[in-house]
């Protein structure tokens, strides 16, 4: 069985940045989705962003507004969550994982965050155990 594994949080000032990794192993990324989450601190986990297995489709959620990047290499098998102008409401666990449900037009893509007011993230089969990011002055 494979395995995803977080990397690249920590303790980081507002404003900062950070780019987190997502090592995968054990998957053939060419049939996945790779999402982005986040738990923070007494609140439910939240989809950042995905892409899809080609690199052709990039989803953000609202909150996101152009401060985080997500990116991937399948050949390297790791995939990347880069977040600039870091704010407090920025910490929480951050987690990768993989969504192998949705193949259209020659990749696997993304889903929506939510469908009918609920979350899809029980599409995502594979989770890495996360990284924290704590941003505090």
């Amino acid at each position: 069985q494979g395995y995803l594994v977080e990397s690249g949080g920590g303790l980081a000032p507002p404003g900062g940045s950070l780019r987190l990794s997502c090592a995968i192993s054990g998957f053939d990324l060419r049939d996945y989705a790779i999402g982005w989450f986040r738990r923070a601190p007494g609140k439910e986990r939240e989809g950042i962003s995905c892409i899809s297995s080609t690199s052709g489709e990039k989803r953000y959620n609202d909150f996101t507004k152009g401060r985080f990047t997500i990116s991937r290499d399948n050949a390297e098998e790791t995939a990347w969550l880069q977040i600039n102008n870091l704010k407090p409401e920025d910490t929480g666990i951050y987690y990768c994982a993989l969504d192998g449900t949705r193949y259209w037009g020659g990749g696997f893509v993304c889903p929506p965050f939510e469908v009918a007011g609920r979350t899809t993230e029980d599409e995502y089969s594979h989770w890495g155990q996360g990284t924290q990011v704590t941003v505090s002055s």
